[in-house]
């Protein structure tokens, strides 16, 4: 039996770590784990353009940050990688009114590690008696597990899978369970799927009924509230959706 060890961590204990990165002239930009890569190189082509500011990214799933949010970490722009999480943010009253956008799309796909003969054709060859473990974002906190729960409810697989998932912190979670072959099967986003190539392979495009969209906005608490709304508009330009283009997001 392969024991999966997941490291546990409570959104308040992060706090006095986003407090301590922050100081004048900085911006603090809390960002799905699946923006990671593309947010960092935003991150710095923001700074060639703007050298008076230093953009201190932080990652981790939606659901986490929106905790951190609302416990009164010092963030300044807030991108979720769906819109549930950004409503429960508006109704809490933590993001800044009228600034929510909408910024990138995204796909669900359910990837096998690379050496894996496993055939997946559609999502109900998921039942195969070969796939025993799936890794999948916690429905509660990651929407990449929500997105994937929908789907497989709407295939009335979610009871009959029920027993295989391997519940993660956040779709790079369960993106590193598949490529080190821990699991049979994952469910994450195609930019995800893309960084690791060579690794794992993508064994199926998930049929949604709803698009995977990515909001962001400025919070209400921001304390650099111009500087925000710079930030936001720059992810909007030509050359931030460029940047997310080339990691394989698509323009809302």
């Amino acid at each position: 039996m392969i024991m999966l060890v997941r490291k546990k961590y409570l959104p308040g204990a992060l706090l006095w770590l986003i407090a301590a990165m922050a100081s004048a002239g900085d911006l603090t930009v809390s960002a799905a784990s699946s923006l990671t890569n593309a947010f960092q190189e935003i991150a710095r082509s923001y700074e060639k353009e703007h050298a008076d500011t230093r953009v201190r990214p932080n990652f981790a799933a939606s659901g986490v940050l929106l905790q951190q949010l609302a416990l009164g970490a010092p963030v300044d722009v807030f991108a979720s990688a769906d819109q549930q999480t950004m409503d429960m943010a508006e109704v809490q009253g933590l993001i800044a009114s009228g600034q929510r956008r909408d910024f990138a799309n995204n796909a669900l796909v359910v990837v096998v590690p690379v050496a894996s003969e496993v055939r997946i054709g559609k999502l109900e060859d998921l039942s195969q008696p070969a796939i025993t473990r799936i890794a999948i974002g916690n429905p509660a906190s990651v929407p990449v597990g929500r997105y994937a729960r929908r789907a497989l409810e709407q295939a009335k697989l979610w009871a009959e899978l029920g027993g295989r998932f391997i519940n993660t912190q956040n779709v790079r979670h369960a993106l590193d369970y598949v490529s080190r072959g821990e699991v049979d099967a994952g469910f994450v986003y195609a930019t995800d799927a893309a960084l690791m190539d060579g690794k794992v392979k993508v064994a199926l495009e998930v049929p949604m009924d709803v698009a995977i969209s990515y909001p962001l906005a400025s919070t209400k608490a921001s304390a650099n509230s111009e500087e925000a709304a710079r930030f936001v508009e720059f992810v909007l330009s030509p050359k931030g959706q460029t940047i997310l283009g080339n990691y394989g997001f698509s323009q809302p």
